[in-house]
């Protein structure tokens, strides 16, 4: 039987008003809707439900058995609801969010702090990880959500850029680069660089920037973890092209970045699951990165490396 929510909220409000016009105002159908949606239940009961007079109407004694029955059923189904509307605006529990390890240590730590301020009931667990692996865990659902370096065409996946930053020079600050006024890719023609493995999310876009550029250069090492890359070009084994949030320099270094021109961006992403809603806690964790990002894009403004000359 195809009885429909609306056709029994309906009889319930009949039974209580004592009268199709009666109900019809409370619920705000016309006294025929009313009517017609009686009848249709009854005959899919099988059974009348209401005797009709001129002036009101009586349950019969199977419509005043359906009605009692019928009501403790709906308030237990609107509680039930209440509740699971409640439990998806939860702001407790654990939200695992994973990022790649320049991301994690330059731009995490402050999402971290903002979030156990403005929701101490939620715990904020970070997965820092290769970019790979983060993305190879948003969609087994290990976690709620990362942070990834535009990963590309993906359809499985939802992404929301936050971020966009340009690519820098990175190279001893006695260095012949560190002397010119702008520095341009064509620069790095035939120079020694060391450069992020291809773990990390920014290497395909160097390598591409390189070849979009026609530059020629000899990758003299590649290492994994992002802080290695400032000792390497301090020692003099070559130089270096990283994103900026890989700054700020060591302290006490004698290095120094240079913008490179033509500007090269790399876009920072929120990406998630597809078709897979995020938990009231997620969310509320999601947008705190969101609004981190931003605050970090208004307090570049006015800096010479990162605007437009």
């Amino acid at each position: 039987m195809n009885y429909t929510l609306r056709q029994l909220r309906i009889f319930v409000a009949v039974a209580q008003a004592g009268s199709f016009s009666r109900a019809g105002s409370q619920i705000g159908l016309s006294q025929s809707a009313v009517s017609h949606s009686i009848k249709e239940l009854e005959m899919q009961t099988g059974v009348r439900l209401l005797d009709r007079t001129t002036r009101e109407v009586v349950l019969t004694e199977a419509g005043q058995q359906l009605a009692v029955r019928l009501q403790r059923l709906l308030d237990e189904l609107s509680s039930t609801l209440r509740d699971v509307g409640r439990l998806g605006q939860q702001l407790s529990g654990t939200v695992r969010v994973a990022a790649s390890q320049t991301i994690s240590a330059h731009l995490i730590p402050q999402c971290i702090a903002e979030g156990n301020q403005r929701y101490p009931d939620i715990d904020f667990v970070l997965h820092d990880r290769p970019q790979q692996w983060v993305l190879e865990s948003i969609r087994q659902g290990d976690v709620d959500f990362g942070i990834v370096i535009d990963p590309g065409p993906v359809n499985d996946l939802t992404c929301e850029v936050v971020l966009a930053e340009p690519f820098l020079l990175l190279c001893q600050e006695n260095a012949p680069l560190a002397s010119l006024p702008h520095v341009t890719w064509q620069d790095l023609q035939g120079a020694k660089l060391v450069l992020q493995d291809y773990a990390s999310g920014s290497r395909p876009l160097i390598d591409a920037a390189l070849a979009a550029q026609q530059v020629q250069a000899m990758i003299v090492q590649e290492i994994g973890h992002p802080a290695t890359l400032f000792p390497m070009v301090e020692a003099g084994i070559g130089i270096s092209v990283l994103p900026a949030l890989a700054l700020p320099l060591p302290q006490g270094s004698r290095l120094t970045v240079r913008r490179l021109t033509p500007v090269i961006e790399r876009k920072l992403m929120l990406v998630r699951r597809k078709n897979r809603s995020l938990s009231g806690a997620a969310q509320a964790i999601w947008d705190v990165v969101r609004e981190q990002a931003r605050q970090l894009t208004e307090a570049r403004r006015g800096d010479p490396l990162f605007e437009e000359e």
